[in-house]
């Protein structure tokens, strides 16, 4: 969508910076979606530093055979908690600070449809993340059942299980509150002119993301409500010993879960989606078949769920039906990639940061992709079930899929909210200083896997010690990456020291978004920007 802007853009737009409120009260009572969205990402990011100081724990325990920094107890604490708040603290809000930020500026609309709801989605997470941290002080510590929560272990924890259910049942309710205020933004308040099938992709990947968000929490809510009821009033949803059954619990569970793996991964699709046009200079090759395709993958995620619970005594019948309805879900994810590549294809393509970690999401996902192919076989499974071939796998997915792809939008999209440039040498040092990183740190993982290493065991035999130790060195190149993209980015970024930002930064980025100055006026697109049908440009 390249534009002129009409008399009502951006130059109006300046007059109204004397609206926005000062000091704490911004923030605290902030309806601003500009303000909500980078409320979360600092949220997301100091989330993703406590969830990383806890995996480095991690690392550094099996960085040697032997027990050298923690207790079996705690191992298992961490392995658990780090879990829970990178997923539901630091990759789920930080998607949602990009949906706040960028939804209302890409559709053309002056806000979120439900300002003061946003705020109240926004602040329902602090207390949910400081019961969830606050877990480790608690009686018996934190929860060390798995991050799935797994009866019965749930049900034999101490009080912090409790404080931890009630976390979950917080960051759920955010979550559809979010959801509902992205459909009813999308769905109303796009510009005169855009059609549902001229959405830039972001926008489509969080509406089908939303939806998917509204039909499962709900069910995350039911499973570990059961679990409480089991805990405190003597019902035996989950309790063997009363007529109960464990493996339910894995079914509830992984029908909120599968569907939440693709929630933390379609706005990075959607991210990238956007990306990548911008630098190969072209249009997105076939966006019609973005759309169906991330519906597909949408509607298949229900039905893939008992591909977690190969090992569970479940019948050849229904081994078949999730191996092969999981092996389905590939081609839509294979649809996207070869439109990524399409799309590069004979483009005159150029290799800024946001660019370089693109390429870098679409190469390292790709793998994780098919090691996930891998574990869709049931035989294959059963071998590689509960091994770190499962831990590599998913890692691959979430670390170099949804946080690359969250870095490639900071950088795409940072100079329009901070209106400074970030430095693009220090920028490329942040990109392969994770890559190797990452890739020293999870590779050897598939390996030991393979070898049988169990995951989420505090030690092992010898055999396994060289790849360990490989991977705990890589684990805290990986961290350190991450402290320097703080304190040499993101910090200096927000100071607004370096360059001023064009308005476009990149000559290739088309969108709404660039028709505003930079950095983005406190209110923006007071009167909506009216869109040419046919050419999708706004007119005067």
């Amino acid at each position: 969508m390249s534009a002129v802007l009409d008399h009502h853009g951006h130059a109006h737009d300046d007059h109204h910076d004397h609206h926005a409120p000062t000091g704490w009260r911004r923030w605290v009572l902030a309806t601003n979606h500009k303000d909500i969205g980078t409320l979360y990402m600092l949220f997301s990011l100091t989330m993703l530093m406590v969830g990383g100081v806890l995996a480095l724990l991690i690392r550094a325990e099996l960085f040697q055979p032997g027990l050298q920094v923690v207790n079996p107890e705690l191992f298992n604490q961490l392995t658990t908690m780090h879990g829970l708040i990178m997923v539901f603290g630091a990759i789920m809000p930080g998607f949602v600070g990009f949906a706040n930020w960028m939804i209302p500026l890409q559709i053309g609309a002056s806000d979120m449809a439900f300002a003061r709801m946003n705020n109240f989605s926004f602040w329902l997470l602090i207390p949910a993340a400081l019961l969830l941290v606050g877990s480790f002080f608690m009686p018996g510590g934190a929860p060390a059942a798995g991050w799935t929560l797994y009866a019965p272990l749930t049900l034999q924890m101490g009080p912090s299980m409790d404080a931890g259910i009630f976390a979950m049942h917080i960051m759920g309710a955010s979550s559809i509150m979010g959801s509902i205020n992205i459909i009813v933004t999308i769905l109303n308040m796009r510009a005169p002119g855009m059609t549902l099938m001229k959405m830039p992709m972001f926008v489509w990947t969080w509406l089908i993301t939303a939806y998917l968000l509204i039909a499962v929490m709900p069910v995350l809510a039911g499973a570990i409500t059961m679990t409480l009821t089991d805990r405190h009033f003597g019902t035996s949803f989950f309790n063997p010993a009363g007529g109960g059954d464990p493996v339910m619990y894995q079914h509830i569970f992984w029908f909120f879960g599968h569907p939440e793996v693709y929630i933390m991964i379609l706005p990075a699709f959607g991210i990238i989606s956007q990306i990548v046009p911008a630098f190969a200079r072209k249009r997105l090759f076939g966006y019609a078949s973005m759309v169906y395709a991330t519906s597909s993958i949408a509607i298949l995620s229900f039905v893939v769920w008992a591909h977690h619970m190969f090992t569970t005594g479940m019948p050849v019948t229904g081994q078949l039906f999730f191996m092969y309805s999981t092996m389905l879900i590939a081609v839509p994810t294979a649809v996207k990639i070869f439109n990524w590549i399409a799309t590069m294809w004979r483009g005159s393509m150029t290799f800024e940061t946001p660019m370089l970690f693109s390429v870098g999401f679409i190469f390292v996902f790709t793998m994780g992709g098919f090691t996930g192919l891998i574990c869709a076989m049931a035989p294959i499974d059963i071998q590689i079930q509960d091994t770190y071939y499962v831990v590599a796998h998913f890692h691959y997915v979430l670390v170099a899929g949804s946080l690359y792809a969250m870095f490639a939008g900071f950088y795409y999209w940072c100079p329009k909210w901070t209106g400074v440039m970030y430095n693009e040498t220090r920028g490329k040092i942040h990109f392969w200083w994770s890559l190797i990183a990452f890739n020293v740190t999870f590779f050897p993982m598939h390996f030991l896997g393979l070898a049988g290493m169990p995951r989420r065991y505090a030690d092992y035999p010898m055999q396994f010690a060289d790849f360990n130790a490989i991977a705990s060195v890589g684990a805290f190149a990986f961290g350190l990456a991450q402290v320097y993209f703080i304190f040499f980015i993101v910090i200096p970024a927000m100071m607004g020291k370096g360059e001023k930002a064009a308005q476009k930064p990149w000559d290739g980025a088309e969108g709404l978004e660039w028709e505003v100055a930079s950095p983005a006026p406190f209110h923006t697109f007071e009167n909506p920007p009216k869109l040419n049908a046919a050419a999708n440009r706004v007119v005067g």
